[in-house]
């Protein structure tokens, strides 16, 4: 057992059948109902492939690269944490086979072992064994509390070669922590096939039995299905299964996500979970116990608004990964929760950036017009980040649109930059205006690459993690609106993911003209960090990424701004009235 002064409860959560079934969003929703009782909870995610972290990954093929306060690029689950939990967790939060046989084989190099073979068992699962003890007894939260239960989402699918490594430590980890201390989530599918629809739960009854043939059972089965139980399913997966019925749970498709937590409430998952790790004989405040009452209050509401027919606000969202939309899942999630806490429902209109580009019109003119039409229909713009060429003359087209036609934007990373190129093109007069990015030796270079950035090595070398940001003491910033939109701050602390950065030598001409650089770095004051632009009813744009703050009970100022204009609200916010007051009617749920 490890050192700290009280045993921190562990629970696993494991996948079958296919992977993608949802295990993070599960896995966060049990941590939001542990949190409603009271209770400190952390969590882990172990990704079971080589990389040493998610840097380097193409968002169309794994999604989005999380990025955490300390410059950890991650998996995008561990933003579903954050948000859910409320935590600020590290890159030690996630684990990858990467990172583990680094971290052994360091050792070995040293001489830790003693001239002993280094083998996968024990030397590798004692590591990982190691790496979630000591890593689920640190505190994520202001308050600084020792964590009561760290949540594991072990992610792949049991039966994985690459996973065995991980799954064979858990096996060996259930006796190092003790059983009242270790509990396992199975997340399974239970397909509806025929014309009937009917639901079949062989894929589950062979997912757990390879399960409990590498020595693990589940306590709790997590079935996925479009549709409830039906009559019998529950008692059958029960007998099959080895687990009593109170234990199988119906995670069926519902409203929205944020409606998982509640589903898995009404179905008993705190009794369980109560009985098999003896949760009640932990020692809850009862203040800590009223702070999980109103925190459950606040997730019904936000839940219920979620599900009711709001006024919809459409955004386009002018992208170059929006065949994946987990690309983007943050800035989802951040508009989700602006548009939400405004009493708005958000429609999302994707946006391939390179069908705006006039070779499109040429290719494909069916796609370059629908396109525009989408940006016509928008009531609000915003721009994300992305790397490489492709798609860039399309994003400073949707930038020069939103600036000519008064139409609210939101520029994230590259999205500030094409702002500033299209405006240095078509305002300042310098038409070959570019970035440093795709034209290394453009004759007006207002994006630059960042001097102390390493060219050569790719994975970890970017400007990472959270960085504070300085409002100006102009009169144009003091009354800016992003710095009324965080409530007057003079310095915001927000993450950043980039390696290019505005040309510093160009700022006198921009802002002469009425594009404002109303926060800069505070280390230095010379590195341009969010704009907006004079005379314009919201055009703001920032070089961090505001999306990776979000919470559902608390959202991004940026993305709040870009909502409260896109549904014509902002003046009345930003004049003091109270904006999320409105009665909606016709309740779905």
């Amino acid at each position: 057992m490890g050192s700290n002064a009280k045993q921190t409860k562990y629970i696993i959560v494991s996948g079958g059948v296919i992977s993608g079934i949802g295990k993070g969003i599960i896995a966060s929703s049990t941590g939001l109902l542990l949190k409603t009782l009271g209770l400190t909870v952390t969590s882990i995610k172990i990704d079971p492939y080589l990389n040493i972290d998610a840097g380097t990954l193409s968002p169309l093929d794994h999604g989005e690269v999380f990025v955490l306060d300390d410059g950890g690029e991650v998996d995008l689950d561990l933003g579903n944490y954050e948000r859910y939990l409320n935590v600020t967790l590290t890159r030690d939060n996630n684990i990858t086979t990467g990172k583990i046989y680094r971290e052994v084989i360091d050792k070995e190099r040293r001489g830790d072992y003693l001239g002993k073979t280094v083998q996968v068992v024990p030397h590798i699962t004692n590591a990982i064994q190691d790496w979630v003890e000591r890593v689920g007894g640190v505190p994520t939260t202001e308050n600084g509390r020792v964590p009561d239960v760290c949540i594991v989402e072990l992610g792949g699918t049991v039966g994985d070669i690459e996973s065995a490594p991980f799954i064979e430590a858990m096996r060996q980890f259930q006796f190092r922590v003790g059983h009242d201390n270790f509990c396992l989530i199975h997340v399974s599918l239970v397909p509806v096939v025929g014309a009937v629809g009917e639901q079949k739960t062989k894929p589950t009854q062979a997912s757990v039995r390879d399960l409990r043939g590498l020595g693990l059972s589940p306590d709790i089965l997590a079935c996925r299905s479009a549709i409830p139980f039906a009559e019998g399913i529950r008692e059958k997966l029960s007998m099959f299964c080895q687990v009593s019925p109170k234990q199988v749970f119906s995670v069926h498709d519902c409203e929205s996500l944020y409606h998982v937590p509640i589903l898995l409430q009404q179905q008993g998952i705190i009794d369980v979970l109560n009985e098999r790790l003896k949760l009640k004989d932990l020692t809850i405040s009862s203040e800590r116990r009223a702070e999980g009452d109103s925190l459950w209050a606040q997730w019904r509401e936000f839940a219920r608004r979620r599900a009711r027919d709001l006024d919809e606000v459409t955004i386009a969202i002018v992208g170059k990964y929006t065949y994946l939309t987990d690309s983007y899942i943050s800035v989802v999630k951040a508009l989700e929760h602006a548009a939400l806490n405004i009493n708005r429902k958000v429609k999302l209109s994707w946006v391939e950036a390179s069908d705006l580009e006039e070779a499109s019109k040429h290719k494909d003119p069916l796609k370059y017009h629908e396109a525009w039409q989408q940006m016509c229909a928008a009531n609000g713009i915003l721009v994300p980040g992305g790397f490489g060429e492709r798609g860039v003359e399309g994003k400073v087209l949707a930038a020069k649109w939103a600036r000519e036609h008064n139409i609210p934007y939101l520029g994230i990373c590259l999205g500030l930059q094409v702002a500033v190129i299209e405006f240095a093109r078509n305002v300042c007069g310098m038409p070959s205006a570019h970035s440093t990015e795709f034209r290394e030796n453009c004759d007006e270079p207002v994006v630059i690459f960042m001097p102390e950035i390493d060219r050569t090595t790719m994975g970890g070398t970017m400007r990472l993690g959270s960085r504070p940001t300085k409002f100006q003491d102009s009169e144009f910033a003091r009354q800016s609106k992003i710095k009324q939109l965080y409530a007057g701050a003079d310095e915001v602390h927000e993450r950043h993911r980039h390696r290019y950065e505005v040309n510093p030598e160009k700022v006198a001409a921009f802002e002469a003209k009425g594009l404002h650089f109303v926060g800069r770095d505070a280390e230095t004051g010379e590195r341009m960090e969010i704009l907006e632009l004079a005379n314009h009813p919201y055009y703001v744009a920032a070089q961090y990424h505001p999306e990776y703050l979000t919470r559902p009970l608390s959202p991004s100022p940026p993305f709040l701004g870009l909502l409260l204009a896109a549904s014509g609200q902002l003046d009345a916010y930003l004049a003091g009235q109270d904006v999320t007051q409105e009665v909606d009617t016709k309740l779905k749920m």
